[in-house]
């Protein structure tokens, strides 16, 4: 997978740190790039669509795919199992567009042995309570899960030394434009632009 022309972008951190946000708005500004639709087993939010934000899946279904080697990196996540198609992922990076991944360490454990290319990214909150003020913010969930996410927080951000780039969310357009600066600059590594611009190397190259 490494040789194909998209670039493959892992994006995690513990939730309420504006890791979505992040993402739709660096979409927002490239027709180029796209987000990857995981496969899972939760049940689906106010407002999700099947297939777009999610393939919402039965336990067994996802057991089957599994089996299968359908999944590029799988995970049991609050009791319910999260995945990425492997072939899904494969079709858009041959098209030349960059796929961002919005998983946990576990699956960035599990993709990095496969795509070596592949460039991991972490966001972390500007604090403790910040975090748990936009947990709170957002109204999705009770206090108790709201204090699980907290306490998951410290797990999630212990492996953070695992990742290529390190980014703090403290002001969202700052972050943005970070974000934006990392991607951008991958697609300038000498790997890529080999093959983006090989007809040019070509013909320069050219007696």
């Amino acid at each position: 997978m490494q040789h194909l022309p998209g670039n493959l972008f892992i994006l995690s951190a513990p939730s309420g740190a504006g890791k979505s946000s992040l993402i739709h708005a660096l979409l927002g500004q490239h027709a180029d790039m796209q987000l990857s639709v995981s496969h899972t087993t939760r049940a689906p939010r106010p407002g999700e669509t099947d297939g777009v934000h999610y393939h919402f899946t039965s336990v067994d279904e996802f057991k089957a795919l599994i089996e299968q080697g359908e999944f590029l990196e799988w995970a049991e996540v609050f009791g319910n199992y999260y995945g990425t198609s492997r072939r899904a992922i494969e079709q858009v990076l041959a098209q030349g567009r960059d796929v961002f991944l919005d998983i946990d360490w576990q699956g960035a454990r599990q993709i990095k042995p496969q795509v070596p290319s592949v460039r991991s990214i972490f966001i972390l909150p500007p604090s403790v309570a910040e975090l748990e003020r936009r947990l709170n913010q957002r109204g999705q969930d009770s206090q108790e899960v709201i204090q699980k996410r907290m306490q998951q927080a410290k797990s999630e951000i212990s492996h953070v030394v695992e990742y290529d780039y390190v980014l703090v969310n403290d002001d969202f357009q700052q972050c943005l434009a970070d974000l934006q600066h990392v991607v951008l600059s991958h697609r300038l590594t000498l790997p890529k632009q080999q093959q983006r611009q090989q007809a040019l190397l070509t013909d320069l190259l050219a007696n």
